[in-house]
């Protein structure tokens, strides 16, 4: 008889190999769930009882609860909180029972005190029955494989009885297939017992196939069965050389291997060239596996390297001082941005991973607290400004009905001053409180200007020669030549600003129908030279717009607000300060200057107004 085909040991996969594996299985991501959403996947799957999933996911569950728990308990603050210590098991009977009542009340008082007791109690529990349910299984396992263990030695016994007598090919070939068949059927046993049992066994097989008197025809045909099985399993091997995914075309190649032990031998001439088929896609699989391992660790390695630098940037971004909102507003997008830059990259190796991680977490963390802290203090600071800023209005408005202008003023005018150096109040309170200190002061100047009657008379001069100006402009004829009315509408605007004060009431009024009268005639003229401005501010901010910079275009609108509100009170403290100036033969000369300047913060108050309208468009 021909000696059996030379056959394949099943490659042993390595605990390093596993451990590889591991760390590219897709498992779910706890990290988003909630304690009891974790404990109750927890228990379904001590429930289901699979120990291949337990196995794979407990951990993972054990990390995302703590993570989790963690969180919740700073946030709630009762992460120092110490955990009450165990009943002591030592002691009499009276003590034991006397110690379960108060075990019991301290754990009432402990989960009053922390509300997270229980959660951890309980998820302690799971964890423990998992273990016992784990190491159970696995002493079961054992059992299971020495059990088989002692069925295989058994099958061997009987293949070697049965190569003594194997004289009559019709009795003993059926009880050798039959052998076979039970072999099949019996699955895994001692690792340590592995190689030696299936060598025995092959041997076994050798004898049996070497000695036995078979007849030719029915050896044939077994070969050739033989053969066609194992040419399939040589075009599934070459068809895992192009699987995608490498590491399930390495699993898949195992049972390949698996099955080919199992196959008998084939004719002679075809042993060596199917056997060569088939180690050459194992090959090509093989080395595609260790190729893409070795990648593997190359890219972690870069990972981490990325990650490590991403960290030591977050480290110095939360060791930064701030003062301002503005600065924790930068550093703010300087964190976020490295946040979505950690996401981009890939992982790093296991035993590294969770640690950068977590580095990369504490760093985060500490920056958000110390933000948090800062505006806490902020709106400390801001009740404060307002409590002083509610003082000053106590003061103006005491000294709103005063008579002594002078004196009065002067103090007014300290008020204002020490106003402008107080810090920011909230928004909500901030044009209340304004209004109220403003109106105060309107009270007294306002009775100020009533009681320099004399400049009355002049005021109603002034409107009536404003007014007649005005109706001039609107019955002016525009000229077709542009440098005539160039040069007429600057006429007009040096006889308008050569023209004084009018009365408080109805300066606002005639301004507006001055500004209305110089749009109907040289509204192109005028608004030329704003246009040229406000064109590159609109290209500006379409260009942040298309280009999703939403943050930048809020934090400009923002600039521009405070700035509105600054030109206001600046307009306000320019309108007082008019009524403070006394008579004298150059008093004239200086309120038109700061006329003047009063009506140019108008203006300017229009441009921010435009600008902020621009912005507002884009949303």
């Amino acid at each position: 008889m021909e000696n059996i085909e030379q056959q394949d040991p099943v490659e042993e996969k390595t605990e390093s190999q596993e451990v590889v594996v591991d760390t590219v299985t897709d498992l779910p991501d706890y990290s988003n769930k909630t304690l009891k959403e974790i404990t109750e996947i927890f228990r379904q799957m001590l429930d289901k009882g699979d120990q291949q999933e337990m196995y794979k996911n407990a951990d993972a569950l054990k990390a995302a609860f703590y993570k989790v728990l963690k969180k919740e308990k700073i946030a709630a603050g009762v992460f120092n909180l110490p955990v009450a210590a165990s009943q002591n098991a030592e002691g009499s009977a009276e003590g034991e029972n006397a110690g379960t009542s108060g075990a019991a009340a301290e754990q009432a008082e402990e989960a009053a005190a922390n509300p997270y007791v229980e959660l951890e109690r309980g998820f302690k529990e799971l964890y423990a029955a998992y273990k016992q349910s784990r190491a159970s299984y696995l002493q079961n396992l054992e059992k299971v494989k020495e059990e088989n263990l002692q069925k295989k030695l058994q099958i061997i016994e009987e293949l070697k009885e049965l190569v003594e007598k194997a004289e009559d090919v019709n009795s003993t070939f059926p009880a050798f297939r039959e052998l076979q068949s039970r072999w099949k059927e019996i699955s895994l046993v001692p690792q340590s017992r592995a190689k030696d049992l299936w060598e025995s066994y092959q041997h076994c097989v050798e004898r049996f196939y070497d000695y036995i008197k078979i007849n030719n025809e029915f050896r044939d045909l077994d070969f050739k069965k033989n053969l066609e099985l194992k040419t399939e399993l040589c075009e599934k091997a070459e068809t895992l050389g192009q699987e995608p995914n490498v590491v399930n075309a390495f699993r898949e190649l195992q049972k390949l291997h698996e099955e080919w032990k199992e196959l008998g031998p084939v004719a002679k001439e075809y042993r060596e060239s199917i056997w060569e088929r088939f180690k050459s896609a194992t090959s090509v699989v093989n080395k595609r596996h260790q190729s893409f391992f070795e990648n593997l660790k190359q890219d972690q390695k870069q990972n981490l390297i990325k990650k490590t630098a991403l960290c030591e940037q977050a480290e110095s971004i939360a060791a930064s001082q701030c003062e301002d909102s503005t600065g924790w507003n930068k550093l703010s997008k300087q964190m976020e941005d490295l946040q979505a830059e950690w996401k981009k990259i890939g992982f790093a190796a296991k035993k590294e991973n969770q640690k950068i991680y977590d580095r990369f977490r504490a760093a985060c963390d500490k920056f958000y607290n110390a933000k948090r802290e800062y505006y806490v203090n902020f709106k400390s600071s801001m009740r404060e400004n307002l409590a002083r800023k509610e003082e000053l209005c106590a003061q103006a408005e005491a000294l709103s009905a005063s008579e002594d202008w002078k004196g009065t003023t002067e103090k007014l005018i300290e008020l204002q001053k020490e106003w402008k150096e107080i810090g920011p109040v909230a928004r909500k309170q901030a044009e209340l409180v304004w209004k109220r200190f403003r109106n105060a002061c309107d009270v007294f100047f306002e009775n100020k200007a009533r009681y320099f009657g004399e400049q009355d008379a002049k005021y109603e001069e002034n409107l009536a020669a404003k007014s007649a100006l005005i109706e001039e402009l609107r019955a002016y004829k525009v000229s077709d030549s542009r440098e005539e009315n160039v040069a007429a509408m600057r006429e007009f605007l040096g006889r308008w600003n050569e023209i004084g004060f009018v009365p408080f009431k109805e300066k606002e009024r005639i301004q507006k129908e001055w500004n209305e009268a110089m749009d109907s005639r040289f509204a192109d003229i005028r608004s030329l030279e704003s246009e040229k401005k406000f064109v590159k501010f609109r290209r500006m901010v379409t260009e942040l717009h298309t280009t999703g910079k939403e943050r930048a275009l809020r934090s400009e609108r923002e600039k521009l607000l405070q700035k509105y509100r600054k030109t206001e009170q600046d307009i306000v403290t320019l309108e007082n300060n008019v009524g403070f100036f006394a008579k004298s033969k150059n008093a004239d000369t200086l309120v038109a200057e700061v006329r003047k300047k009063i009506e140019q913060q108008k203006e300017e108050l229009l441009r921010i107004e435009e600008k902020i309208k621009i912005i507002d468009n884009q949303f």
